[in-house]
């Protein structure tokens, strides 16, 4: 009977691709395997990925996919887009039921490995005693966060984003601001908090969880982790940081109205370029700014003297900092300060939607990146060696960028008001920090540190690949 490891990702192609790559991974640890991927359809628009798939699927025939049928959320109107998601996914337990049986005729399942979102899969996996792993598509610091979640609910009975200038005390980080909590946190009563509480409790339960991160870049709180005080009262399942796992090439596409020739471009104006003198702006598949941030964006980009390329989505109907439906076509002339384009046509290149994002990282052009703190945005940024402005927007990002500004020292941070705004002068502070003073030239020192341990744990008895050989060795 044939190997086989079924994954279990979130619907949102940032979790896909990671989970995607573990696959492949994987098969090259044990290439006999069989490697089965559930896809649940989104309730939002999570970037697309059918074309994404089907260059895996021509390209890795070991890796099939099998696609869950549509469920819809009940919370139609959740502003949380984790409420969507996690809604959707419990409701698809009982396909992912069917979906185990069925591989289970023809394949000895050793494992199904659920990103975090997943976590209702859980019970399944243990009905048909099937391992069950876990895999964090986020670092260990979120991890660490987590799993530690249901011990800071114990020890306060108020909203995390009413605690302002309160830090919380979690094993392997440094104090963490309570509004620094991830978004869907910050609220008790919300729908989001109280499935994440719940999964949080039941993650230890599984044979082991793996990370997308290294050692070396956060040592600290994977000791906290393994040692077991991220969890007082329970046994922490083994931890493999197998990471970092990105794109080498990024076949994810971003829409069906972006072109080869829009992608070329980029590459091709970056070819122009002197050496480290670009910043390159992008916010991920869901990142949206309104009208107004948009410009002063453009401002201080143009106050900043700086040469950049800068990604640009439509701005969403109502003030939302994530892309829940169809983003549309942005008309730039509308969109940014008069003249601005003709301004800056000699140093500066606007790109519509999407972006080849890992070439750009990696092209001699690419002095900094200004981000919205993703975690994969984050490790391409690492493996390509490119100091970071941090600037979250949604999800856990701001625990990310306090991360990585206070103990990675990967990056400045962009500081908005009350009410989210980033103003002109904090855009143009940030990029002539990052690109022209001492403390932006220490940040590119250590950046190029961890891009070459990031190369380090991934050759054949690095770290990461130690991991996963354990890991892979214990299915024997």
């Amino acid at each position: 009977m044939k190997e086989a490891v079924v994954l279990y990702p979130s619907p949102h192609v940032g979790h896909l691709v990671s989970m995607v790559e573990l696959g492949k991974l994987l098969l090259t640890h044990r290439p006999a395997l069989s490697i089965h991927i559930l896809i649940a359809a989104a309730p939002y628009i999570a970037g697309r990925t059918d074309k994404y798939i089907s260059t895996v699927s021509a390209s890795v025939p070991s890796i099939k996919f099998h696609h869950l049928p549509i469920v819809t959320p009940v919370s139609t109107t959740a502003s949380h887009l984790e409420v969507l998601t996690l809604e959707v996914l419990h409701f698809s337990k009982p396909r992912v039921h069917e979906e185990l049986i069925n591989i289970s005729k023809t394949c000895k399942i050793h494992g199904l490995i659920m990103d975090f979102f997943c976590t209702s899969g859980l019970s399944v996996a243990n009905e048909l005693h099937i391992p069950s792993y876990f895999f964090i598509t986020s670092g260990a610091c979120f991890l660490a966060l987590y799993l530690h979640l249901p011990t800071l609910h114990q020890n306060t009975t108020k909203n995390f984003k009413d605690m302002k200038e309160h830090f919380l005390n979690v094993p392997g980080l440094l104090p963490v601001l309570a509004t620094d909590m991830p978004k869907p946190y910050l609220e008790r009563d919300n729908k989001a908090y109280q499935y994440f509480l719940d999964f949080a409790t039941q993650v230890p339960q599984a044979a082991g969880i793996m990370i997308n991160t290294f050692e070396f870049l956060e040592s600290k709180v994977v000791r906290a982790i393994s040692d077991g005080l991220c969890v007082p009262d329970n046994p922490t399942p083994p931890i493999y940081c197998i990471g970092p796992l990105i794109l080498a090439d990024d076949k994810r596409g971003g829409s069906s109205k972006t072109s080869p020739e829009d992608a070329h471009k980029c590459i091709t104006w970056l070819d122009s370029q002197p050496n480290q003198s670009v910043v390159f702006l992008c916010f991920g598949s869901l990142g949206l700014f309104t009208k107004e941030q948009l410009r002063e964006i453009a401002i201080g980009l143009e106050k900043s003297g700086q040469r950049f390329l800068w990604v640009v989505r439509d701005p969403p109907s109502h003030n939302l900092s994530v892309s829940i439906k169809a983003n549309g076509y942005p008309d730039l002339d509308s969109l940014l300060p008069d003249g601005f384009l003709e301004r800056t046509k000699e140093r500066g290149l606007v790109v519509k939607l999407w972006a080849p994002q890992v070439e750009i990282l990696n092209h001699s052009s690419v002095g900094g990146f200004v981000t919205h703190c993703g975690w994969n945005s984050t490790l391409e940024a690492v493996c390509a060696g490119v100091p970071l402005v941090a600037w979250p927007l949604y999800a856990e990002q701001t625990l990310n960028r306090a991360v990585l500004v206070e103990e990675m020292k990967l990056a400045l941070s962009m500081n908005e008001s009350e009410d989210g705004f980033v103003s002109a002068d904090e855009v143009e502070k940030n990029l002539r920090g990052l690109m022209e003073s001492d403390e932006g030239k220490l940040i590119r020192e250590r950046a190029i540190a961890m891009k070459n341990a990031a190369k380090a744990a991934m050759i054949e008895g690095g770290s990461s690949q130690v991991a996963l050989s354990k890991l892979v060795e214990s299915w024997n």
